[in-house]
């Protein structure tokens, strides 16, 4: 990111990078499709399965990319231009790299949208006593409305336009610090609440305990 001077922006601390590059790579998903997914296919096996391909697959991929960016100090549109060998062809794999990131976009804003209206939904006190048939209706009617998801939609683009328009520092790291700070403090609480519900054993001997037997089921 260039400011209006032409120099080339960095982050202003190590805890920005890391929790900016968390930022990335933790999703929903993780939070609550992860578990469920593990629990389904082997518990602790799966878990383990994971470990693992995150250390010979995920960091050799994520150092590359680390050496490759510092290296060109370009964006991946751009590096390889800078980096490859004259005659290359890796130059195409950039070009790859910016379509994926549009089809990323296309499907995080649809979905922040749909968490942003949970949003406005839960501090008005929408979901207060309705059960789980409500709050899957409230869901139906959502995804039959393509107005009011466009307009969500919109609405986070936006935000990410004005959070991106106060440059580097003081807007994308400076959110990013506050929103994944604060994103870790409620998934601290919601574990320690989870572990005091009902049923806590059972889940925890669901997502860790290896069975073998959910893998051929």
């Amino acid at each position: 990111m260039d400011n209006n001077t032409g120099t080339r922006e960095h982050l202003g601390s190590r805890l920005g990078f890391i929790l900016l590059s968390a930022g990335c790579a933790i999703g929903v998903g993780n939070v609550w499709r992860f578990p469920f997914m593990a629990g389904q296919n082997g518990g602790a096996i799966f878990v383990l399965f994971y470990i693992l391909f995150l250390v010979i697959m995920g960091l050799p991929v994520m150092t590359m990319e680390f050496a490759l960016g510092r290296a060109a100090q370009k964006s991946p549109a751009k590096l390889y231009q800078e980096l490859e060998p004259k005659g290359s062809k890796w130059h195409i794999h950039g070009y790859a790299s910016v379509i994926g990131n549009y089809i990323l976009m296309m499907f995080y804003t649809v979905v922040s949208g749909w968490m942003l209206i949970y949003f406005v939904k839960a501090i008005s006190g929408e979901f207060v006593d309705q059960g789980k048939e409500v709050v899957s209706n409230i869901n139906d009617e959502l995804m039959s409305d393509p107005v009011i998801m466009t307009i969500a939609m919109a609405a986070v683009v936006l935000i990410g336009f004005i959070v991106c328009s106060f440059s580097l520092q003081k807007g994308l790291e400076r959110v990013t610090k506050i929103m994944m700070i604060a994103l870790l403090i409620i998934m601290i609480g919601l574990a320690v609440y989870g572990l005091f519900t009902d049923g806590a054993a059972e889940g925890l001997s669901f997502y860790l305990v290896p069975n073998i037997d959910s893998i051929y089921a």
